[in-house]
Parts: C-alpha cells; structure tokens; sequence
C-alpha cells in the first residue's frame, strides 16, 4: 500500500533524522521534507507565536498545510508538549504525538509516547557560575540553551546556543541591562537529542500501529481503542481497576475484536483490589 509511495515529513526542526529511516525501512515510503514550510506558525515553545489548537490538532494541521503546498497524499507530522507529568508528582514529562496521513487511502493513525526522559528546565540566574551549573546539569553542549530577560520576556530572545563563550558572552550582555535572566533548555528537536530519542520511539510505535492489519478489511491500523478496567481479585472476585481486555477497532471498515487478558494474566493480586486492600 505504501511501496514507493512520496511522504513528506513536516517539520524544520531536522526530526526526519530519526522518522525517516524507520519509515522507509518499514514502509518502502520515500521521505522527503520542504525547507521552506514553517511549522512555527502553528505554535513556539517560547511563546512569540501561541499555539492556537491541541497537541493532536495541532500536528494534523502541520501535516495537512505541507501535504497541501506539495501536492502530496501522505504525510507525517508531530507535536510535542512539556511540563509536569500527568500521574507522577513532581516529574517532567515530555508527551510527543505523531499523525501519519494518507489521503489516497482515507486513514489517520496517531501515535503517543508519554516519557520522563527530558531535561525540560529553566531558571532565573544572577552569576555565571549559576549558569555554567545549570548548562552543565542539562547536557550542554550537546543540548542547546535558551537566554532572555526574563521568563515571559519575547522581546529579545537568543535560542540554539550550543557554544560556551556564545553562552557566557550572551549571557553578560543580556544581564548588564537586567539583573538577572532566564535560561532554559531548547527543546527544539535539533538541539535536544534526548526529545530525538522520544520522537524516535514515537515513530517506532507508529510503524507498528500501522503495519497493524485488520482481519476483515487488511486495511493498516487496526490498533486498540479501548482498554477495559475489570480484572477480578485472585481472592474475593471482585472486579479491579487492573485491564481485564483490550477492543480492537478498525476505522475503515468499523470491524471490532475484543482480546482477553492482554497481559496474560486471568486474575489481580489482592493488593490492587479496592475491597481486599481499600
């Protein structure tokens, strides 16, 4: 179905560095990206244009705009978020989505990878020492910094320093006009290999989702669309939070399929039963 198919990539931020080799090996897709679509019209992490949509919508609108410009059917684009995690207390989290598009064939299949792995972080520094420990506990230089003002400050920002007088220079001038300044990480793909490695397991859960068929139909993408809760106690048969199945359900021919036990275990230890252990 997609043998030598064009895909563009939408994206300015190098991430066909990791999506493409998984595609093409996958998929016999050949990937391309156009240099000249700007997908920080959508939204910046540093806040001079705001995101307007959802993550998810946000990276369906990248991935059709490209495919429109290059009259291209197939398409794939992410958007990530940073911030708390959503069930772990005071852990960042980086939450990547990927949309992959075929027009020709009506499918949309999304992708999540939800990973603490990030060092997303900023802070409000006075001295050069302060900042030459948070560039070391963030992976400077192989990660790159973010310098301004302040935190809400749009006015002058300097990104994608990677350099360490770059670093130290920039950061003397912007406080001989303010006390202090805000640096953070730049979260840029290209400048943050540890968000490449989430955007690279995203794209690996895609493929899979993909090259997922459905029985009846063969079309790609017959992936789980609900997970059931009910796993009963091993002791008092009660019903658990724990996932007693999993609906699969394709989007083309609407065909569903309800597998039991996905985690190959028929019962739930006692100590996850609300009645057993309240």
């Amino acid at each position: 179905m997609f043998e030598n198919r064009k895909l563009i990539i939408a994206t300015k931020h190098r991430k066909e560095s990791v999506i493409a080799p998984i595609l093409e090996r996958e998929l016999g897709v050949r990937c391309f990206v156009d240099e000249t679509f700007d997908t920080d019209l959508l939204g910046t992490f540093t806040g001079e244009v705001e995101r307007q949509l959802d993550p998810i919508s946000t990276a369906r609108e990248k991935c059709l705009q490209a495919m429109k410009i290059n009259d291209c059917e197939l398409g794939i684009a992410s958007e990530g978020s940073f911030g708390p995690h959503p069930s772990l207390f005071f852990v960042s989290a980086d939450d990547e989505f990927l949309i992959f598009i075929d027009k020709k064939n009506n499918l949309e299949i999304i992708a999540r990878e939800l990973s603490t792995e990030t060092n997303f972080n900023g802070k409000e520094l006075i001295t050069e020492n302060e900042l030459l420990d948070f560039a070391q506990s963030i992976g400077f230089p192989a990660h790159g910094l973010i310098l301004r003002q302040s935190k809400n400050d749009i006015s002058e920002i300097h990104k994608g320093i990677t350099d360490p007088e770059i670093l130290k220079t920039t950061f003397e001038n912007l406080r001989s006009n303010h006390h202090a300044v805000y640096v953070e990480t730049d979260m840029r793909a290209m400048y943050n290999p540890t968000r490449m490695e989430v955007i690279k397991k995203a794209a690996e859960k895609l493929v899979e989702k993909i090259k997922s068929a459905c029985p009846v139909c063969q079309m790609p993408g017959f992936v789980i669309a609900q997970a059931k809760k009910g796993l009963e106690c091993s002791l008092c048969g009660s019903p658990t939070n724990s996932t007693l199945s999993y609906l699969y359900q394709c989007q083309h021919c609407n065909f569903t399929k309800e597998e039991m036990y996905p985690n190959k275990k028929t019962a739930e230890d006692p100590m996850y039963c609300d009645y057993c252990n309240p």
